[in-house]
């Protein structure tokens, strides 16, 4: 992630803007200890028309949605967050940013009911390139199946992007990396594909694209859902409540991951398996390509997805 105080300087906290060496929590608060904290990952783009959120109210949405399984209230509204955030990007003097709002049980008692610990909530922006690498972007990444499979929707709600949920994403991802992989698939107590640690994943099989849907354990990806939206209006056929079989990784013409750090990476290899000819196929390369016009503003297309400074 890479960045320091020569980035950024400040962050938002508890409805205040902080220096960033003051932006500090106790040690006995309930989130750091039982993982009781709920996050979104947004970015802002540099686009023509300026710098711009995307599908910022979304994330908003699904921040205060997470917040509900854990009964959480959050003491600001989306509004008040929105502002917030707005006015921190242009504090940094930051162009294009990634933007990281959470919220958390602080500190009152240590119990596992959080009882009446307070909710402090924060954001924080830094730049951030492309999350898996530029490289990544153009000649796809070497994936491997993990063996730890994603928690199921009956255990943990998998449609709340939970903080303490990430020690899966985690063990997958540290896995992979030290087989030597960039990034890993994690399957559902199914055994049916899942997603990635932090990217949902598309599968593109004889023109059709196929994506694990809500049922399979999957956080409802806002990246997932620009993608879907652009291949329809690309014309392509998207079957987003797929079951997808670990087998038909191997078969598959091209895959692919989203999400909002990884936006659309290809992937290459499954396991040592090529997939398709080993480079990013042609569909995931137009549909990329679309979604970064998209997303840097030169289309006029899907205005509504964009919130500006």
């Amino acid at each position: 992630m890479g960045f320091d105080e020569m980035d950024v300087d400040t962050i938002w906290m508890d409805g205040e803007f902080v220096d960033w060496e003051d932006a500090q929590i106790h040690v006995l608060s309930h989130g750091l200890h039982y993982g009781t904290g709920v996050f979104e990952g947004a970015r802002c783009y540099d686009t023509e028309e300026g710098p711009a959120l995307f599908r910022w109210d979304e994330h908003v949405e699904r921040l205060f949605q997470s917040a509900k399984p854990y009964e959480m209230e959050i003491d600001h509204s989306a509004e008040e967050i929105t502002d917030a955030t707005l006015e921190l990007i242009d504090r940094q003097g930051l162009e294009s940013c990634y933007i990281r709002p959470i919220a958390f049980y602080g500190y009152d008692s240590l119990g596992v009911a959080p009882g009446d610990c307070p909710t402090r909530t924060a954001i924080a922006v830094w730049p951030w390139g492309a999350y898996l690498g530029e490289d990544a972007l153009e000649n796809g990444i070497e994936v491997m199946v993990s063996s730890w499979r994603k928690h199921a929707s009956s255990q943990i709600p998998t449609n709340a992007k939970t903080t303490g949920l990430y020690v899966n994403s985690l063990l997958a991802g540290e896995e992979a990396r030290r087989n030597g992989y960039a990034e890993a698939i994690v399957l559902n107590k199914e055994g049916n594909v899942a997603e990635g640690p932090g990217e949902n994943i598309f599968l593109v099989r004889d023109d059709t694209i196929y994506t694990p849907g809500l049922s399979e354990s999957i956080l409802d990806g806002i990246t997932r859902d620009s993608v879907i939206t652009i291949a329809r209006d690309l014309g392509y056929t998207v079957n987003d409540t797929a079951s997808l079989s670990r087998g038909e990784l191997n078969t598959a013409d091209e895959l692919f991951f989203t999400g909002s750090a990884a936006e659309v990476t290809p992937i290459r290899k499954v396991d040592n398996v090529v997939i398709g000819d080993g480079s990013r196929g042609p569909v995931t390369e137009e549909i990329q390509q679309k979604f970064f016009e998209v997303v840097e503003r030169r289309t006029d297309e899907y205005d509504e997805w964009f919130t500006y400074l």
